[in-house]
């Protein structure tokens, strides 16, 4: 039987995940017990099943929101139980309470939502004394710092395979874009073939944000793991190309609209057209060489390249029919300024 899609993740959890989540969940209880006998330790169990994420600051993150949603939910039931004693709808005004005092304080959704469950459970099961609420703050506590040391100790997670994956498929369609303008420009098009090679660059764009959001998520997986001196230098290689590339997405797509819209059955005619996709194949050469661990996939568009730059530096432009030179003088700025990224200018 198949699962409804809403139900569904996108993707599996890692399985490194899961145990490091079963081994912190296992130690954090019988700890829990060792010091705490009195009670079964279902708060420690949950902090620690909540708090390995999948990176360490994450899970610092969530190990100081659960903490503040426990402390400050097992006060507020201790204090209405002590006011109202243990009568059924005293759990309803502990909850109730809750919400409006995460409202208040405008915590964040962690520690908001973990307010009123942790006072529900506390009047639940009944015990409302201090040191009942005490022993309760110290059980998640222990899970809480159970979780971030499983998560430290064990592989802590790194994340620098999506930004180098996803800043080298930018590069690779960055180069395949430029190819595919090169042919443009030098072979006869229809209005369809036209759409499609604007409708073509226009997805540069998701890409770079994906690439960058993937850079920013490698970011945070390095905060406060202890491996990120073996790991930063290739993500701020990564970084820094995706600096690089940014502008010369706003250049190719720029370059393809403006064929897009002044495009004309004589433009292949010009004799500077040639030479202008000369230089866009060169580019597109040279794009490749910037981004060495660039993954094709099976249907990959990118030309194939050697070691060697191959850009020129200059490019003289015989004088263009007068309903080309606007189209001609914006392609050659925009590949100058191409030139000046992918040399470093």
């Amino acid at each position: 039987m198949r699962l409804p899609s809403f139900l569904r993740a996108p993707s599996r959890v890692p399985l490194l995940q899961v145990v490091k989540t079963s081994v912190a969940t296992v130690l954090a209880w019988l700890l829990a017990v060792l010091l705490l006998p009195s009670e079964l330790p279902i708060f420690a169990a949950i902090a620690a099943l909540l708090v390995v994420q999948p990176s360490v600051n994450q899970s610092f993150g969530k190990a100081v929101e659960r903490s503040v949603g426990v402390i400050a939910g097992v006060v507020i039931a201790t204090l209405i139980g002590l006011v109202f004693s243990t009568h059924a709808w005293v759990i309803l005004l502990a909850i109730v309470v809750s919400i409006f005092f995460g409202w208040a304080f405008r915590l964040a959704p962690g520690s908001a939502n973990q307010i009123p469950i942790s006072a529900m459970l506390v009047l639940a099961l009944g015990a409302t004394t201090p040191g009942y609420a005490l022993d309760r703050i110290v059980e998640t506590l222990i899970g809480a710092a159970l979780g971030v040391i499983v998560n430290v100790l064990i592989v802590p997670p790194v994340a620098l395979a999506p930004a180098e994956r996803d800043t080298g498929l930018l590069t690779s369609e960055l180069a395949s874009s430029l190819e595919r303008l090169a042919v443009a420009l030098t072979t006869p098009q229809t209005r369809q073939s036209l759409d499609r090679l604007m409708i073509e660059a226009r997805l540069l764009r998701p890409m770079r944000e994906s690439a960058a959001s993937s850079i920013r998520l490698g970011e945070e997986s390095l905060t406060l793991n202890p491996r990120k001196s073996a790991h930063r230098t290739r993500l701020e290689d990564t970084s820094r190309l995706l600096t690089r590339l940014t502008p010369i997405v706003t250049r190719v797509i720029g370059m393809t609209r403006a064929l897009h819209d002044h495009y004309d059955d004589s433009l292949i005619e010009e004799p500077s057209m040639h030479s202008i996709a000369t230089e866009l194949r060169r580019a597109a050469h040279d794009l490749l060489l910037l981004a060495p661990r660039v993954e094709q996939t099976a249907d990959a568009e990118a030309p194939a390249t050697d070691e060697l730059p191959v850009l020129t530096s200059q490019l003289t432009i015989a004088r263009p029919h007068p309903e080309h030179w606007l189209l001609i003088g914006s392609l050659m700025e925009d590949l100058r300024r191409i030139h000046e990224e992918i040399v470093g200018e």
